[in-house]
């Protein structure tokens, strides 16, 4: 099970008489070779799973529990994506499937053959399932997630005997504070286990931490760091981001593991501890950057190569204006400015109170763009260079919620880091903590934060002395949290200590604007481009109720952009997702698409031939394209041609 050479498998006949031995005397014992998978089993067995017989009916999120998770994970899913699509182009007919789950072993999205994706479906492998040790046993996504490693599962060394024709194979994601995010896996057919997919795989992990890297701490110095000129820009190169003063605010797993760092250490060292050299010397290198590689020292003695990129806040750079927003200066607030009446005021209102110590809570319809609108907040105050800290309360369980916003002391529960975590409070120190979702916080946490936002302390799980903290609130729920208070679901004091100014965000269908916001959202999706709406389709846009509001409307842009050929300039009928033009056409049938059923299919027709010959006939490539399946694609082409 744990990341080891082939030879150290667990054999058939062990595994048999390892089992045997589970069942007869409810007690897990192995040999030498095989600690790893012991532990996980018998972390399994302290669950109260039987690992044969009936199965434990493991939780499942519905349909708006995923897209809420998929939403407080946007950012590891969107650097996540290309490199899945690239892992799944290598073990592509193999019977097999590339899947991301979150630090809470829920499966967020999933690419795989066919085939083998409906065998995975009978157990609840697909987007949705929890697949933590709690409720699947040993598995190489919730064992990646306990042992904090790369590990395969392989076979019979599933702790459930259902899942034993799966061969699987998982690298945990962390970011650049040391924080598990969540495990990229391959999951496939147990005759098809190769041991080449570990390597694999945790190189595809490590492509996704580079980006969020990079991402993260584009606006500060960073170090690429190698033993060898060769190695800068590489998977195997050590990253460490440093803030204007020196100190170490991130770094890679490489980083850590060949510095002699640990996560503990990540914004409480200097990085003269770890570099023979002082900051000035790094700021005068900021001062003359190069992007040829210098030799430089460890404090250990050895000999490195080192890469600097300069960020915008060191020195000989000018920082950010920490002063409040003047005239003619365009902040992130004044981006969400598109001419509507009812935006503008929440804009305006907001500004006010920029700067100051009062609670914002944002409310609205699901998709009206709350996170937006607080990010922009956030952007344009005085605390726009400290930390933003985001967390959605609906995507979190109810048992882990507390250790995830108030942090806790190594050995506090069952499954806690050996170090601890600070908790996501006090990693907003000197920021702004946004709690979307908000509403959907178990009462008896919301006591907790309650006291928090009282003292201006925070105490981990666990005890220990309370900590100090500063920051900015802003809360947001699509939720009536007046009503909410009045049927006894929110804390009333709570209420009133987030709401320092409520501001209602309108729907899409209410607001004036929506010409201009898809324009400008086609001019971020397809830069350079000038896409257009066909006039009768924004007659039909305009018309529509938009129930997603501005994530419905956003998806849809970004569709219909990829469904077009490349000297394609307007955007028609033929280029939306179906259900999207079902309901148009329901909305307005005669003023917005008169004639449209014979236009719509012979634009149909002509996307899919010209799709099917830029795909050299791959009839499962085109489908991909164009976001339907096979099957589908087969019967539109057999309508075509008849």
């Amino acid at each position: 099970m744990a990341a080891s050479p082939v030879a150290a498998r667990a054999t058939p006949a062990w595994l048999r008489e390892a089992r045997r031995a589970l069942l007869e005397s409810g007690a897990v014992t192995g040999g030498p070779g095989h600690q790893g998978l012991m532990r996980s089993w018998q972390r399994s067995l302290d669950y109260g799973l039987a690992s044969t017989g009936r199965v434990v009916d493991a939780p499942h999120a519905s349909a708006a529990q995923l897209q809420r998770a998929q939403a407080a994970q946007h950012e590891l899913m969107s650097h996540a994506r290309p490199v899945m699509e690239f892992l799944f182009e290598q073990t592509r007919d193999s019977d097999s499937m590339v899947i991301l789950a979150d630090s809470q072993g829920m499966l967020l999205q999933a690419l795989g053959d066919a085939h083998f994706v409906n065998r995975a479906e009978r157990v609840a492998l697909r987007p949705g399932a929890i697949w933590h040790e709690q409720w699947r046993g040993t598995n190489a996504i919730g064992t990646a997630l306990a042992e904090q490693a790369a590990v395969v599962v392989h076979g019979g060394e599933h702790y459930l005997a259902r899942n034993g024709f799966l061969t699987c194979t998982a690298a945990p994601i962390v970011d650049s504070s040391g924080r598990l995010l969540g495990v990229l896996d391959v999951s496939g057919d147990h005759r098809g286990y190769h041991p080449h997919t570990l390597g694999l795989v945790r190189s595809a992990a490590r492509m996704i931490e580079h980006r969020l890297f990079d991402t993260r701490h584009a606006g500060g110095l960073r170090l690429r760091l190698h033993a060898q000129a060769e190695g800068i820009g590489t998977l195997t190169e050590m990253l460490l981001a440093v803030s204007p003063e020196g100190w170490i605010v991130g770094a890679n797993a490489q980083a850590l593991t060949q510095l002699g760092l640990r996560q503990a250490d990540i914004g409480q060292i200097m990085v003269d501890r770890v570099l023979a050299l002082d900051t000035d010397t790094l700021h005068g290198w900021c001062l003359r950057p190069s992007g040829a590689p210098r030799s430089i020292q460890l404090t250990d003695g050895h000999a490195v190569w080192a890469r600097v990129e300069p960020g915008r806040q060191m020195p000989g750079r000018t920082p950010p204006s920490p002063k409040p927003t003047t005239v003619g200066h365009r902040d992130a607030l004044a981006e969400l400015e598109s001419g509507d009446p009812l935006m503008q005021t929440a804009i305006n209102r907001a500004r006010c109170v920029l700067g100051k110590p009062i609670a914002l809570l944002l409310q609205g319809e699901t998709g009206v763009g709350k996170e937006v609108f607080a990010r922009a907040v956030h952007a344009s105050g005085p605390r726009r260079d400290a930390p933003w800290v985001a967390v959605n309360c609906a995507a979190l369980p109810e048992t882990l919620i507390e250790a995830e916003l108030f942090g806790y002391r190594a050995g506090a529960f069952t499954g806690a880091h050996r170090d601890g975590a600070p908790g996501r409070i006090r990693e907003a120190q000197g920021g702004t903590l946004f709690l979307d979702e908000i509403g959907d916080m178990p009462l008896a946490v919301q006591g907790r934060l309650l006291r928090v936002l009282q003292e201006r302390q925070v105490t981990p799980l666990g005890g220990g002395k309370p900590v100090a903290v500063d920051f900015a609130l802003i809360g947001a729920s699509h939720r009536r949290l007046r009503e909410e208070m009045q049927a006894g679901r929110f804390r009333e004091d709570l209420y009133y200590r987030i709401n320092g100014l409520s501001l209602q965000l309108p729907a899409l269908r209410e607001r004036q604007d929506l010409p201009a916001l898809t324009e400008s959202m086609l001019a971020r999706i397809a830069p350079g481009r000038a896409i257009t709406l066909a006039p009768e389709l924004a007659r039909a846009f305009a018309g529509h109720r938009w129930p997603g509001n501005l994530r419905q409307l956003q998806n849809a842009l970004q569709t219909a952009c990829a469904l077009m050929a490349d000297d394609e300039t307007e955007l028609g009928w033929a280029h939306l997702p179906d259900d999207l033009a079902e309901d148009l056409r329901a909305d307005a049938p005669s003023k917005a698409v008169p004639d449209a059923d014979a236009d719509l299919r012979l634009q149909s027709n002509q996307l899919i031939a010209r799709t099917v010959q830029a795909c050299a006939g791959n009839l499962s490539d085109a489908a991909r394209r164009l976001g339907i399946s096979r099957n589908t694609l087969y019967r539109k082409l057999k309508t075509a041609a008849a």
